[in-house]
């Protein structure tokens, strides 16, 4: 509950929500920031906390720094599974909480907008022009995230805890509610709508939003349509997954270069926001995995509605995560991730106890030591490969090599100066766009630059039957004997 200046409401607003009961509800902590109230509110909320002290959690502002800041500050105090923004003015009625959270029990939901717009019990009758230019915002939000909302604007966002925690807050005002939106779109949540009651308070009666706001959403909107800020920071390296998503036509090249070696049933380790599966699929079963929490719930989403498509966690160093698996894959793709592994043999011996006999390993991994630098640091590899060094790993674990090619040439040059040269940390925006656009050139002159590409993919079979029948996932054709048997 952010709240700046409410000492009339302020106390009554406390009350309803403390009030507040439900079977979908254990516990209902409040988490109140004060930001930089001069009425008097500070004094009321001081007693309430202390009146309440294992309910309420208490935070001050020194100064007023706006709404958004005020919520940045009360999220990183949040504890409970879900995390709603309640404001203090009494226009949104508590009584509507557990309404919000039957989605997230139903549902498997991510976020839970209460809407002023649907059918509800009860809605004040107040301007019709802030209903129309919130009508006006919402379209323009719905038409730049492609999702579908009838009240953007509502203060009512329930959100997945660790989700909401995850997001960068950067809004210090009211366009905290672009900004949350255009996030969780982006970040592909499962977002639902439920209608709440609504009792909005006239100007005379303190309102504080207004013409000037709604500009200042519109800015947002820009800014959050052009800009991927949409992870933290965290040992998963999160915030440069987000980097993926802005080359598709890259990501379609390496799905059309691993297609030919790729069966029906398919692990893949390391799955990241599904950037790969999505080019492979349908397969008769597809298990994507990962040990990011951020990445399982978004390939959960993805795989919503998919009855081929299973999500695991599965670290690639975990031998007992591999062992419930069996053997039961004809494919293991392993992109961009062997290069991470302190034991390199363990997560290669981990890889073939998932594939069925003649089955096969597609794995990807960055090339050349020389170009190591500062770029591979950031993303945690330990090294890159030679051909003799990957092929080497692979022969000691039991693998026949089949294929060992290059992949990605033409970038070679861009990642020895961003990583050796400059020094870089990050990906830059620019030089990802250009490369997407590019991509249908890359692919042409792919085979006639001479030099080593970025990455190295190697394609190994487990011994056994053949891996013609294994390599498209079809089923060994019976030889006309066998026909005649079966007739």
């Amino acid at each position: 509950m952010p709240v700046y200046n409410e000492r009339y409401l302020v106390a009554e607003s406390v009350r309803r929500v403390l009030a507040v009961e439900s079977p979908l509800i254990s516990r209902l902590d409040l988490i109140i920031v004060d930001d930089g109230s001069k009425d008097g509110t500070r004094d009321i909320l001081r007693a309430l906390a202390a009146e309440h002290p294992e309910r309420i959690t208490y935070i001050e502002h020194e100064k007023n720094a706006g709404k958004g800041a005020a919520v940045r500050t009360g999220v990183t105090h949040a504890r409970g599974s879900v995390t709603v923004i309640q404001d203090a003015d009494l226009e949104y009625n508590p009584q509507d909480l557990p309404r919000l959270l039957v989605p997230f029990v139903d549902n498997a939901a991510d976020a839970v907008f209460g809407s002023r717009f649907l059918t509800s019990e009860y809605r004040r009758a107040l301007y019709y022009r802030h209903r129309l230019g919130n009508h006006l915002l919402t379209g323009l939000s719905n038409l730049l995230t492609d999702i579908d909302l009838t009240d953007m604007e509502t203060c009512y966002k329930a959100v997945r805890t660790e989700l909401l925690q995850s997001i960068p807050i950067r809004s210090r005002d009211f366009r905290l509610e672009v900004e949350l939106t255009f996030k969780l779109a982006k970040r592909g949540a499962r977002i639902f709508e439920v209608p709440i009651s609504y009792a909005g308070r006239t100007y005379e009666e303190g309102k504080k939003i207004g013409f000037k706001d709604a500009l200042r959403a519109l800015g947002a909107m820009c800014r959050w349509w052009v800009v991927d800020d949409l992870y933290k920071p965290d040992q998963y390296s999160s915030d440069i997954l987000v980097d993926l998503l802005a080359v598709p036509h890259f990501n379609r090249w390496l799905g059309d270069t691993l297609r030919p070696y790729v069966g029906a049933r398919v692990l893949e380790v390391g799955a990241g926001i599904g950037n790969l599966c999505a080019k492979l699929l349908p397969r008769d079963r597809y298990t994507v995995s990962d040990v990011n929490p951020h990445c399982l719930r978004y390939l959960r989403n993805f795989a919503d509605g998919k009855p081929y498509m299973d999500v695991r966690c599965v670290d690639l160093a975990s031998e007992r995560d591999f062992a419930a698996l069996g053997q039961n894959y004809d494919t293991v793709l392993l992109v961009n991730l062997l290069e991470h592994m302190a034991d390199e043999a363990r997560a290669l011996q981990n890889v073939r106890s998932a594939l069925a006999p003649g089955g096969r390993a597609i794995v990807l991994v960055p090339q050349n030591p020389r170009l190591h630098g500062s770029l591979d640091e950031v993303l945690g590899h330990q090294r890159r490969y030679t051909r003799q060094e990957l092929r080497a790993a692979l022969e000691a674990e039991g693998f026949v090599v089949e294929q060992l090619f290059d992949f990605n040439r033409v970038t070679t040059p861009a990642w020895w100066v961003n990583g050796k040269l400059l020094k870089r940390r990050h990906f830059s925006k620019a030089q990802l766009k250009v490369v997407n656009s590019l991509t249908w050139l890359f692919r042409r002159v792919e085979r006639v630059l001479p030099w080593q590409g970025v990455s190295l993919i190697a394609v190994a079979r487990h011994p056994g039957v053949r891996a013609e029948a294994v390599s498209l996932g079809e089923p060994e054709r019976p030889t006309p004997q066998q026909e005649l048997l079966a007739v």
